[in-house]
């Protein structure tokens, strides 16, 4: 597992049809070990658009790992929302909501942050420490360890939406169990650089990807990420979305170096394969 592609916040039922085959199209090119889909995989949460996440999800030729965001429980169904939030989903896309998956180069840990009763603020809760740590005990020697997760643990000062319940205990948790990278989305914009709360100093990189297929961009063009595994280094690569091409290009890239104190980012540059 030494390419793991991640994309996020798909939206069907509000996504863009026309990059729908552009964006499979670049995804299948890129050979990765893994497709890491980091949740909002539907506008509100219905079969109709659940099915088409599954018509997607089945169109990619490497092994996927999903995990549930906000939108993906029904908004305007109270009673559904609070008794089988999951049901569709689960229907649909995959029972488990916590998926995990290893490799000798790689574990990857996935946990539901989704609150059914807060609508859009998620909860990184002490259960799901737990289960992170306990995940990664089947970890590889020298495998990096990755969680997989809709809401950000950090956002930048500005940001309108609310940070999760729990994201700065979870932060100096997951740097005490010895996490490496963790992916996430929700917020529809990119961003690759470590954690500016890690109280431990330990280093922790956080890949966040923009919206894969949603009309709602907010400034930013749709993307997805390739992040290239090397050991002691991590490149992620990002890739937007050219309207006037309609095709997914590299964009953006950032570099990451392991020592002692952890991950810090560096200026070299992606080797290109």
């Amino acid at each position: 597992m030494k390419r793991i592609i991640h994309l996020s916040d798909l939206h069907f039922g509000r996504d863009r049809p026309e990059l729908m085959a552009p964006l499979l199209e670049r995804i299948n090119g890129l050979d990765a070990d893994l497709v890491a889909i980091s949740g909002d995989l539907t506008q509100r949460a219905r079969d109709q658009q659940f099915q088409q996440a599954r018509t997607f999800i089945d169109a990619i030729d490497a092994p996927t790992l999903v995990v549930p965001g906000n939108h993906d429980t029904p908004l305007y169904n109270f009673f559904e929302r609070l008794f089988w939030p999951f049901r569709r989903y689960r229907r649909w896309i995959c029972r488990d909501l916590q998926p995990v998956m290893h490799s000798p180069e790689a574990s990857v840990v996935g946990i539901n942050s989704v609150n059914p009763l807060g609508i859009q603020r998620g909860w990184f809760s002490p259960h799901d420490i737990r289960r992170v740590r306990r995940g990664f005990r089947d970890a590889a020697e020298g495998a990096l360890r990755i969680v997989v997760v809709h809401h950000p643990l950090e956002h930048l000062p500005g940001e309108q939406k609310k940070l999760m319940r729990g994201a700065h205990t979870a932060i100096k948790a997951l740097g005490d169990a010895g996490t490496d990278i963790v992916l996430s989305g929700h917020l529809h914009s990119w961003r690759a650089e470590t954690f500016a709360r890690i109280e431990d100093h330990r280093g922790v990189i956080q890949v966040h990807a923009g919206t894969g297929l949603s009309n709602r961009v907010r400034g930013e063009p749709n993307d997805f990420n390739l992040l290239h595994l090397e050991g002691d280094r991590v490149h992620v690569e990002r890739f937007a979305a050219v309207d006037s091409t309609r095709s997914f290009d590299h964009h953006q890239k950032s570099s990451f170096r392991r020592d002692a104190d952890g991950w810090t980012q560096c200026s070299d540059p992606i080797r290109q394969e």
